[in-house]
């Protein structure tokens, strides 16, 4: 057994490596007979036939359903992200003002709007347009809105806790050269505190992306709803294929993000100092309201 241990556990000896194999094949075999159950029911159904997947080899499909969706998944996803990063930002820092009159009603906003569930505002905005500005199509504003407030309130607290996370000598040493609130809070604690923030901050897009997706409720024209409304009513039996598809689309969106997130952090700490932690994912972030900035 080797002497040298591990930051988090100590080297496995030969008998603890021997557990982890089986208990590793075990798993395999468990997986793969899991496959080929669903492989098997899905062949009993005919679900493997080409008739009910031809359809997406063929690039009519592709150009007249999946790629208009596609489209209208990232016009939704991009108009969401700007304005919740607006928003967030906006919101973030308000809650860090010395202004009772300001950070309270912005903790209010903020949590708020993280407590209602996403599809209740995408309802509420949905249902309520046609009352304030007459008939017309409304889903991509509804959509837009929705994702708005309710990733821009998560947001704000990732904006919050990323400023917080600097260290307080960081600020006590620009105000001791004289800086003032504005030119600390631009100067010294935002650079470092984006670098901290932007694995939180890709996260919660990569969640809103996902999130264009209840748009199928309102039949807003996006991925989800070419592919599980349209494509399955022009070709009869084709909605597990569809789904299969679909997700797949999902999964390489996603990690495309993934990926270019990694990447600018990567960039970011590379050619920039901080001393700040980088902040936890949005759902481990407390919703109580932090100290304030000294003035």
């Amino acid at each position: 057994m080797s002497g040298r241990a591990n930051v988090l556990f100590d080297a496995p000896g030969p008998r603890a490596r021997l557990r982890n194999n089986a208990l590793t094949l075990v798993a395999a075999i468990v997986l793969i007979g899991l496959a080929y159950f669903v492989y098997a029911r899905f062949d009993e159904r005919g679900q493997w036939r080409w008739e009910i997947w031809q359809p997406f080899v063929e690039a009519d499909t592709w150009v007249n359903f999946i790629i208009p969706g596609l489209i209208g998944t990232l016009k939704a996803a991009a108009l969401g992200a700007v304005f919740a990063l607006l928003f967030g930002a906006v919101f973030g820092l308000a809650r860090l003002s010395d202004h009772r009159w300001i950070r309270v009603p912005a903790g209010v906003v903020v949590e708020v709007f993280r407590a209602i569930p996403l599809l209740l505002l995408i309802f509420f905005v949905f249902y309520l347009a046609p009352s304030l500005f007459g008939g017309g199509d409304y889903t991509l504003m509804a959509v837009v809105i929705g994702l708005t407030l309710y990733n821009g309130s998560v947001l704000a607290e990732v904006v919050r806790a990323g400023v917080l996370s600097v260290p307080r000598g960081q600020s006590e040493a620009a105000y001791a050269i004289g800086l003032r609130k504005t030119g600390v809070m631009t100067l010294v604690l935002l650079p470092q505190a984006i670098t901290a923030m932007m694995p939180a901050i890709v996260s919660q897009l990569v969640v809103l992306l996902k999130d264009t997706a209840l748009g199928y409720i309102i039949a807003y024209v996006d991925l989800l709803n070419m592919g599980f409304k349209i494509i399955p009513a022009n070709h009869f039996g084709s909605l597990v294929p569809a789904a299969i598809v679909i997700g797949i689309i999902y999964i390489g969106l996603n990690a495309l993000l993934s990926a270019l997130a990694t990447w600018l952090e990567r960039r970011s700490r590379r050619s920039r100092k901080t001393s700040a932690r980088p902040v936890a994912p949005p759902t481990a972030i407390p919703s109580a309201a932090g100290p304030s900035l000294p003035d």
